[in-house]
């Protein structure tokens, strides 16, 4: 079938559909006959083999190396402890990295792809994997193309095939038959593929492939999987990783040869020694508990309207210190209601506009003469005639009215309503000929339209850009010279009600002859007759100013880029607290006319700044100039156009409910509410993880000395070994797992957001989180441990140089105390560690609801190896009394009390 070849009527007839479109009960059969219209997804890698990548990794590696030795040194159910640790934690890895894949598997299908169809002759939405052969397809810029489909209506549509063809420029499309010829089949005009966009104007087609059958399934399933590069978060934990692994084998080797050379131990012991020192070094639970941070931190986002489309996002939020946000239904609610029309000479507020229990139309309850309702009825046509959006009606009384499409059109349309012009009926009698589609460079629509055997360009767009391409105005129904005093009047109504923050669209209309077909902006929007204005309303969100003054706490600026007029941006900004008293406006034009380093000083300046009448490569040139300063930038953008400042911005945020599919592809982030605030609250879950990260290693590494320090001890003073390499492990990955996991899905600390945003090259292993873990709260526990180790020694009779056996009673209570001991500290270093500067008594010591489970955790795995018998052969343990445990329990309010002191002079030092 070469449907191209066809012309429109006859390609319906092909693929037995209509120009209402399928029945629902028609696209049901087809549904199951065709299956799904869902690209096969690309082969991933084996399950098995992501297994298995566990057991290589370096951590894993210097463990087989521990395994080894033990072996060796004729030890081998040391060995095989070790290699049960490494299997454990290759298990426990892969399951966290497996849950973290389905969780964004699952985020993925909350904002499933969409597709305007019409079906029984009505435009609705429907998934686009409901999307059959015959259907026919509603395309507007912005739209990603979910099916082959021929084209049967083109209004000035260019297509971003670039996906399939290589080519980068939009490519115009057409609805008349043509043959292939040479070319490819891709490449045929009159045809649109799946996987390639509307870059502008509007269509309809009829789909004829889906599924398995599109081109670019084709192409997908020869594709292999794409490696993807590593985060900066996951090299960062690359390079704690290999700090930690050359620590471990130093301090290792390091202990080996001062106990086979110095301390002259035999050889089996000597190893022996060195490897529980080097265990003691490794948190097997790192790379686990990050992954898993960072997933729970995704799907709390996905909670609060924010969905995260890759894990390394999470880190760049947290460093973002400059927002660039759009003020349409970002800032605003996306309500746009109509409050004032300007006609000239006379402005009518809508609220009051209404119809008496006679007919009449009143104004304030005063009739309005003649003229004025017919002045009013041409701008309501205008209006209504140059509009792509569409009201549908509830199905019951009282329901919602829902729209499809811009809600700012969406507002003329009610308006129209209000004042009574049915502009249903009188575009069936003045039917569309073609569409100039608004464009963001010209700021202007228009619409011609056949109208008594003439044409008709209604035309609508910024009020400066309308009065400038008028030529005569209409009033009391006749049409008179446009004076440039009248229009300077005009401009300063514009002016009054745009301070206001009302947002201001002009309209006019151009009479063309019948037989006219130069449909050009440059001939069609000239010579214009002025209608007026109508000024619009679109609220702020309520939560938006409380967002601000988190940004303006946390040290972030936020830039406002707006297509609006530059009065009605500066009045929504200043409502919401963005800008205060003195604020800069650049308007579009004059940001192009200033150079790179003019643009770099207004940015870095101390006054606020505003980009007013801005286009979407505006947003990409100051993406890039930020960008150069080495900013950390959050873009937020809606438009095919806003893609490529997107994808250049750090994270790159796009609209859920307004944003093209362009936008959302090419984005980092997609706020579902299309709200700033969500934007804030992602940025702060950013910091909030991060943090987290820090808070787990600190909480690792003091365990870590306490395991440490008695090695060094046994060395330097002669003293029996005060923990065994299976009472490390049974703390690394048993009582220490479920807590530090904790600590990685904590809730924001209080004054999150009263810091400044984090330095880019600021290391997440930094100076302040080793001295606060190896050195602060790890010395204090290593002390105590070993306070309870002598105790227990001393107070047997053990004296100075005696060495024991590793079966002696006095010894397994020894190392029995130590080992309750680390545990006990940890408890308290866990409550500590649940902020890094804020007391935990002023955020809550149990708000973080995991805390208590990771305690209660930890408990009953710490007696089951003190009492248990089996276990406590295992281990090396025996039972410890009351006295024992009296001693030990004082070990957690000292380690908690200590690190609140500490942080007491953190932040008094900081005030």
């Amino acid at each position: 079938m070469e449907i191209n070849k066809l012309p429109p009527e006859e390609v319906y007839t092909e693929l037995n559909s209509s120009q209402n479109g399928l029945t629902n009960k028609d696209a049901e059969k087809r549904l199951e006959k065709y299956g799904p219209n869902q690209i096969e997804e690309v082969k991933k890698k084996p399950v098995i083999y992501k297994f298995l990548a566990n057991l290589y990794q370096l951590l894993a590696l210097l463990l087989w190396a521990a395994s080894i030795l033990a072996f060796l040194s004729g030890t081998p159910q040391l060995g095989f402890a070790i290699i049960a640790v490494i299997i454990i934690n290759a298990i426990f890895s892969f399951w966290q990295e497996y849950k973290a894949e389905q969780a964004l598997e699952a985020l993925k299908r909350i904002l499933p792809s969409q597709a305007k169809v019409i079906r029984d002759n009505q435009e609705i939405e429907i998934l686009a994997a409901e999307l059959v052969p015959g259907d026919v397809l509603v395309l507007d810029e912005g739209d990603n193309i979910s099916a082959d489909s021929r084209l049967v209506e083109a209004n000035q549509v260019k297509v971003d095939s670039s996906t399939l063809t290589g080519e980068s420029k939009p490519v115009r499309k057409f609805a008349h038959p043509v043959a292939a010829g040479d070319r490819a089949f891709v490449e045929v005009g009159n045809l649109v593929f799946a996987g390639t966009s509307v870059a502008s104007g509007s269509a309809k087609a009829v789909v004829f492939a889906t599924g398995r059958e599109t081109e670019f399934n084709q192409i997908a399933s020869l594709t292999q999987e794409v490696r993807q590069e590593p985060s900066p978060l996951q090299k960062e934990l690359g390079r704690v990783t290999r700090i930690i692994a050359l620590i471990a084998v130093l301090l290792g080797i390091s202990l080996f040869v001062v106990n086979l050379y110095v301390v002259k131990l035999p050889l089996q012991i000597a190893f022996i020694f060195a490897i529980g020192l080097t265990v003691a070094n490794v948190p097997e639970g790192l790379l686990p508990t990050v992954t898993l941070a960072l997933a729970a931190s995704v799907q709390k986002m996905a909670r609060k309207n924010a969905l995260i489309k890759r894990l390394s996002s999470v880190e760049t939020l947290g460093s973002t210190n400059i927002i660039c946000t759009d003020k349409t239904g970002t800032l605003t609610k996306n309500e746009m209601t109509v409050r004032k029309i300007w006609l000239p000479c006379e402005v009518l507020d809508v609220t009051g506009v209404g119809y008496s229990p006679e007919g009449e139309f009143l104004h304030r309850g005063k009739s309005i003469d003649h003229h004025e309702i017919q002045e009013l009825k041409l701008l309501m046509r205008a209006a209504t005639f140059c509009n792509d959006s569409k009201l549908i009606e509830p199905d019951e009384p009282g329901g919602k009215w829902k729209v499809i499409g811009d809600p700012t059109e969406a507002a003329l349309l009610v308006a129209a309503k209000k004042s009574g012009f049915d502009y249903k009926e009188q575009l069936a009698k003045n039917p569309r000929i073609i569409e100039l589609a608004f464009d963001s460079q010209r700021k202007s629509m228009s619409s011609i339209h056949k109208d008594q055997g003439k044409q008709v360009a209604y035309v609508k767009g910024a009020p400066k850009k309308i009065i400038r391409l008028s030529r005569e105005i209409s009033i009391d129904g006749e049409t008179k010279p446009f004076s440039e005093e009248a229009k300077n009047r005009i401009i300063a109504k514009h002016d009054e009600l745009a301070a206001s923050g009302l947002r201001i669209l002009a309209m006019a209309y151009h009479d063309l002859p019948s037989d006219y077909d130069n449909y050009s902006t440059d001939t069609v929007e000239r010579d214009l007759t002025f209608l007026g204005m109508v000024a619009m309303q679109d609220p702020p969100r309520p939560e938006v100013k409380p967002a601000v003054e988190d940004c303006h706490k946390a040290g972030i600026r936020i830039i406002m880029i707006t297509g609006d007029y530059g009065l009605t941006a500066q009045a929504i900004a200043q409502e919401v607290g963005i800008v205060g008293g003195s604020c800069r406006i650049v308007k579009g034009k004059e940001l192009d006319q200033m150079s790179d380093e003019e643009v770099k000083k207004i940015l870095k300046g101390e006054c606020n700044v505003i980009f007013a009448r801005a286009v979407p490569e505006h947003k990409m040139r100051i993406a890039s100039l930020l960008e150069s300063a080495d900013e950390i930038v959050a873009m937020t953008g809606d438009g095919v156009n806003d893609a490529p400042a997107l994808r250049k911005a750090d994270i790159g945020v796009a609209m859920g409910i307004t944003g093209t599919d362009v936008a959302k592809e090419a984005s980092d982030m997609i706020l579902t509410d299309d709200n700033f605030a969500t934007i804030v609250a992602a940025i702060k879950e950013g910091r909030t993880i991060y943090e987290n990260i820090r808070k787990f290693i600190t909480y690792i590494f003091s365990h870590e000395t306490a395991e440490i320090v008695p090695f060094i001890l046994m060395v330097l003073f002669r003293i029996p070994l005060p923990i065994t390499v299976m009472q490390i492990l049974a703390i690394d990955l048993g009582t220490d797992t479920l807590p530090a996991l904790a600590l990685g899905v904590g809730p924001s600390e209080s004054d999150v957001m009263d810091r400044p945003p984090r330095a880019r090259e600021e290391r997440l292993l930094n100076f302040g989180v080793i001295f606060r873990g190896y050195i602060f709260l790890g010395i204090i526990e290593a002390a105590l441990v070993m306070s309870g180790f002598f105790w227990i020694l001393l107070s047997s009779g053990w004296t100075w140089g005696q060495q024991l056996t590793f079966t002696d009673p006095i010894y397994l209570e020894a190392t029995s105390m130590v080992f309750a001991g680390i545990v006990l500290a940890q408890m308290g270093n866990l409550l500590a560690c649940q902020t890094n500067r804020t007391s935990v008594m002023e955020v809550g010591l149990f708000k973080n609801r995991w805390i208590p489970v990771g305690i209660a955790f930890s408990v009953v795995i710490l007696l089951a190896i003190i009492y248990i018998p089996i276990l406590q052969e295992i281990f090396g343990t025996t039972a410890l009394g009351l006295h024992e445990w009296l001693y030990l329990l004082t070990f957690v309010p000292i380690m908690f009390l200590a690190d609140e002191i500490r942080k007491y002079f953190v932040r008094r030092n900081i005030n």
